[in-house]
């Protein structure tokens, strides 16, 4: 899923929670109208961290506020995306993701990650593809890049089905601060 992106930015020997740098990251998604239109949407305020694991493993975990999620350069449907018939903000306040444990190696090489998603009181496994790193440093010098598909549907997000496609990709992109800087 889209979650992945995060381990990969954590130092390896670390122990204590490492914060996302949420002001150097971004989580976004994109949905398509049934007229083949792309909305591309953003959760601008979030947290994120990622903790140690059993066996030298970390772990992601992602708290996203959806009363603040943003469809850009459409205010509309940034509205509909808030209510009750998509994400319910005002009942259901975040979409929360926390991985499986995982290899430091899954954000050097990429490959699968693997979590519970929350959405709308709704749990479900879902698995997100990392990307192999850039640089040396994944999370530090380069952002840790993920993605993966959601389906609205199995999160009882079927409403609007007449002008919005079940199907949801998320983007992420992590970056944490190195453990040196300020």
């Amino acid at each position: 899923m889209w979650w992945l992106a995060l381990l990969a930015a954590a130092p390896a020997l670390a122990s204590e929670p490492v914060e996302i740098d949420t002001g150097h990251s971004r989580i976004g998604f994109t949905l398509k109208t049934r007229w083949g239109q792309s909305l591309d949407g953003r959760f601008p305020n979030w947290h994120g961290e990622i903790v140690s694991a059993p066996g030298d493993r970390k772990q992601v975990r992602l708290k996203l506020p959806t009363a603040e999620v943003e469809i850009l350069d459409h205010p509309q449907y940034s509205r509909v995306t808030r209510g009750k018939g998509f994400f319910d903000a005002d009942q259901h306040p975040y979409v929360e993701f926390v991985s499986d444990p995982y290899d430091a190696s899954l954000l050097v090489e990429g490959g699968l990650l693997g979590g519970a998603l929350t959405i709308r009181g709704v749990r479900r496994r879902e698995v997100f593809t990392v990307q192999p790193s850039q640089c040396r440093r994944p999370g530090i010098d380069c952002d840790v890049v993920a993605s993966g598909v959601v389906y609205r549907a199995d999160y009882a997000m079927d409403r609007w089905g007449f002008a919005l496609s079940d199907r949801v990709v998320f983007d992420l992109h992590i970056r944490t601060r190195d453990a040196g800087a300020p």
